[in-house]
């Protein structure tokens, strides 16, 4: 089951795929991390995952912004 609670805690990361790399950018909740994601340029938003205690979910498959 999709964790969608805004007070959820997730890891918000961007997922290098040239470097094969995972950078973390936030640890919180899912709200904050949402807000930062937002934030970034649209090339970034392409490489940023969400990760819950039982998901995984590439931002902008969850942002309906």
């Amino acid at each position: 089951m999709r964790t969608t609670s805004d007070s959820a805690t997730v890891r918000l990361y961007f997922l290098s795929e040239e470097h094969a790399a995972a950078s973390t950018l936030f640890y919180g909740s899912m709200a904050e991390a949402l807000s930062i994601a937002r934030q970034q340029p649209e090339d970034v938003q392409a490489g940023l995952w969400l990760a819950t205690d039982n998901d995984v979910v590439a931002f902008l498959d969850l942002d309906e912004a």
